[in-house]
């Protein structure tokens, strides 16, 4: 069965490796993370794997996942590249940032290993959670074209939905995914703050929360984002939109900001 080591095993490597060993996708073999207690923890969780203290300690592999956190990506490519440059015939490495291409792993690249990037968008704040919803979860592929045949297989194996994505349009590609995801609780808090501010009862906030957002949600999914625009953006509303601007600035001008910018994208989404 072809080989994997994991470099760094927080929830997305714990996920990964947890449906490839459950599929039995690849073999996981060394997991390395902060510290030896982790590692080993990690691989109780994963079901798979052996915990190791060091990076000379890990033995050579077919494929290797790099999922540290971005900042780490090329440091950690570097002491690969210094500590395994001669490991199996040209081995893949990828990483699973979805803000940097597969140049962070270029020392690795001089050395003959394919190099790639994957990433999964999906919600990864539970590994449970994360485990039982990926199915169907879409997965962008970025570097080597070998490399990406190769993930492409194994993403799919575990009911992944892949796509190519090309090297000088990974930042925007991540950029969209933030604003699909990462945004969301940001303007739910500054919802329910204003709300908090303007006298809405405390006990009513969560019923909102559900019942809006659920509502929201239902309904992007059923007309697209046009069709379900409301509010005075979608009536084209310039005047009503200007005093609720000034009404957000004087209660927190970076909400304002906001709220000015967001309604600017609206009115256009509603051709106005």
């Amino acid at each position: 069965m072809t080989t994997l080591n994991l470099m760094g095993a927080g929830r997305v490597g714990r996920t990964l490796a947890s449906l490839w060993a459950r599929h039995g996708v690849f073999e996981i073999q060394d997991v390395l993370t902060s510290s030896l207690t982790s590692a080993q923890e990690a691989c109780t969780a994963i079901g798979a794997g052996t915990a190791v203290a060091t990076i000379q300690g890990m033995r050579p592999a077919d494929v290797w996942m790099v999922a540290v956190q971005d900042a780490r990506i090329a440091e950690v490519a570097h002491a690969l590249a210094a500590t395994h440059a001669s490991g199996s015939s040209r081995p893949i490495v990828f990483h699973c940032s979805g803000a940097q291409n597969s140049s962070s792993l270029q020392p690795l690249a001089e050395l003959g290993w394919r190099t790639a990037s994957a990433h999964c968008i999906l919600s990864f704040s539970n590994v449970a959670a994360a485990v039982q919803q990926f199915a169907g979860t879409a997965c962008a592929l970025e570097g080597d074209a070998s490399a990406c045949e190769t993930m492409r297989a194994a993403f799919e194996s575990i009911g992944a939905q892949t796509f190519g994505v090309a090297s000088e349009d990974k930042v925007l590609y991540h950029a969209a995914a933030v604003f699909a995801t990462n945004f969301l609780p940001v303007l739910q808090s500054v919802a329910e703050a204003a709300w908090t501010r303007s006298g809405v009862p405390p006990e009513l906030i969560p019923h909102l929360r559900a019942t809006l957002l659920r509502n929201a949600a239902d309904n992007i999914t059923r007309q697209g984002p046009a069709g379900a625009l409301t509010g005075p953006a979608a009536r084209g509303d310039v005047a009503a939109i200007a005093r609720q601007a000034d009404v957000v600035q004087a209660w927190d001008a970076p909400s304002g900001d906001a709220y000015r910018a967001l309604s600017t994208l609206a009115l256009r989404l509603a051709g106005h």
